[in-house]
Formats: C-alpha cells, structure tokens, sequence
C-alpha cells in the first residue's frame, strides 16, 4: 500500500500500525527495488516497535509522536542490550541507523534521526577482533550447560550448544526449525540454516549449508528434547520470541558470566575460529596463526567459507570473529 492522502494522516498516511507502516514507507523510498535492503531495514524496525510497545518503551504506535528523545531513549536502550552481552555493538548502532533512515522514509524529510548512533550509543565498533573468544574449549561449554540444566534452563543450554556447534545466532538457535535440521542431518550429512536469519538471507536464493559432526548432532538432539510440546523450536506455541530473550535468556546471563562467558556471541566467534582452524590447519589469527603469511589464497579460501557458514554477505565481516589478517 502506498501513501495515502497525503502525509498529515496517523503514521504520516502510511495506515494505522507503526509496524505496518515503516515497511511501506521503505518500499516506496526505495521503488519497490533493493530487497535485501528493505528487509534488514524493516527487520530492524520491528525491533524498535517492540521497544516503543514493551513496559520499557514510550507506548506509541503512530510515527508521528516519535521525536529526537525518543530515539535517543532507543539508543539507551540498545546500549543497556550491549552492556549486558545481549547485542553487539555493530548490531545496535545498524539498528539506530535503520531506525533513522524509516524515520526519513515516513516523514519524507531528516529532521527526526540520531546524527551519529555510535555517538549515542557511546560505543565504538570494530571490525577487527582484538580479544581471544571465550568459549574455545568444550569442556567450559558443557559445564555451562549442565549448571544451566540444573537451573531449569534446558532451552538456553540448548541455544548454547547450538551456538557453539553450528555458529547459531542467538536468534536462529531459539527459531530454527529443529525436526526439519534433525532430518536434514540424517539424510544429507548437513544442515541449513533459514529460521531466524538476518534480512534478505533465507530460502532458496540464500541457502546456508553446515556440514554436520558429532557436536551438531548432539546439540540438536539435545534441543529436540528441550523443545516445549507442540512446538518446533525453542519457543513455546504462544510464545514471542521477544518474551523469550526476556523471560528466559536474560535471567540465564548470570550463569553465562559466572563462567567467564560474556554471551552467546562469543560462543558463535569460537565456532568460527575452529572452522578457520579445520580448513587452514593454522590456528586462527586471533590465537597467533600466521596462515595469511604463509598462504594467502588459503586464508582467502577459509574466510570464505566462515562468511558464508555465519550468514555474513561480506567476507570483510569474519575479521570481527577471527581476527585480522596482520
């Protein structure tokens, strides 16, 4: 639906929801075109809806009442969400930036927008990882995982095994569709991965294949049976994935930090780290390799595919995982 009449109306003429009408107004600012664009913008989007209408929130559903304020509580937020391990960095900020350029789409002009998120965040990212990922050793993980059983939290040690087995985002370990990976580990010998991925990177036209071992195996098997009844995935049927990292992941951070485990990202960088590690036969960068010195199409070949087995469009992205290539 395009604009309509003009933009005096609720949500600037972009109809009644605020959740509705950012998706459109992007559509229209970008032609219809861009799609990938559109959706890691719309995506990014919702999630500050689901801010404006949570108890932390100010309540709104018309654009209209949103103001320079009201982003930079938005940028409070998201840097509580980094301060706690829940975001990265790079993740918050693209989230201010897709808030500001919808805020311009709905009101057809940049009056409302954050001039610099990461100076509202506070916060500066980094591209290049400088600090070894926690996580590295299994042993850690798995006594993480029995402490999380022991606490009723069998589905956050699921999303941790996921994590570490796979690369999981927090967000595609809690959505993925887990008798259909189960299946697929049976019959191929590898999983993709589609549920819960970032905008524009699902179905046929982006598929993510991983080839299954012994700790993906386990770590779905394990999920399954942490898997709530008549559900497919980690979240129960009623069940928002919002609730979810509120009401289940975000208690179970303690229990990430009293063992040494800043979040569940460190976890997915220590998957990428030994996927550098199994393809080049060097340790990544980050723990001392020099596999780059030695054989540069080889460390060019390896980056590659971590790229791809995380879901990043850009190869430059897996320097933050592994480290440089000095």
């Amino acid at each position: 639906m395009a604009l309509i009449g003009g933009r005096d109306g609720r949500n600037f003429g972009y109809g009644r929801q605020l959740s509705y009408a950012g998706p459109q107004a992007l559509r229209d600012l970008f032609g219809g075109g861009h799609y990938g664009t559109v959706k890691a913008h719309s995506d990014r989007w919702q999630a500050f809806v689901r801010w404006c209408r949570s108890k932390e929130g100010p309540g709104f559903n018309d654009a209209r009442q949103i103001n320079w304020q009201t982003l930079l509580e938005y940028a409070g937020h998201l840097r509580q969400q980094v301060e706690q391990g829940e975001l990265a960095i790079a993740t918050a900020q693209n989230r201010l930036s897709s808030v500001n350029r919808t805020m311009a789409a709905l009101r057809g002009d940049q009056y409302v927008k954050v001039p610099s998120p990461s100076k509202a965040l506070g916060m500066r990212r980094t591209t290049v990882r400088r600090s070894m990922s926690q996580g590295q050793d299994r042993e850690q993980v798995k006594r993480i995982v029995e402490v999380l059983c022991e606490n009723q939290q069998p589905r956050v040690a699921a999303i941790a095994q996921l994590a570490r087995a796979s690369g999981m985002r927090l967000r595609e370990a809690i959505l993925a569709d887990l008798p259909r990976l189960n299946r697929e580990a049976k019959q191929f010998g590898k999983i993709n991965i589609q549920d819960g991925t970032k905008g524009g990177r699902s179905g046929a036209s982006a598929p993510r294949w991983i080839t299954v071992d012994d700790h993906i195996r386990d770590a779905l098997r394990f999920a399954e049976k942490a898997m709530p009844d008549d559900s497919r995935n980690l979240l129960t049927p009623n069940e928002r994935y919002l609730d979810s990292l509120q009401g289940i992941v975000r208690p179970a951070r303690d229990i990430l930090h009293q063992h040494n485990l800043k979040g569940f990202h460190e976890l997915r960088a220590a998957y990428a780290c030994k996927r550098y590690e199994q393809i080049t036969r060097h340790l990544a960068p980050i723990y001392g390799g020099n596999c780059y010195q030695l054989d540069r199409r080889l460390d060019q070949e390896a980056r590659v595919q971590v790229s791809y087995e995380l879901g990043h469009g850009r190869i430059d992205v897996v320097s933050a995982y592994i480290g440089g290539r000095a």
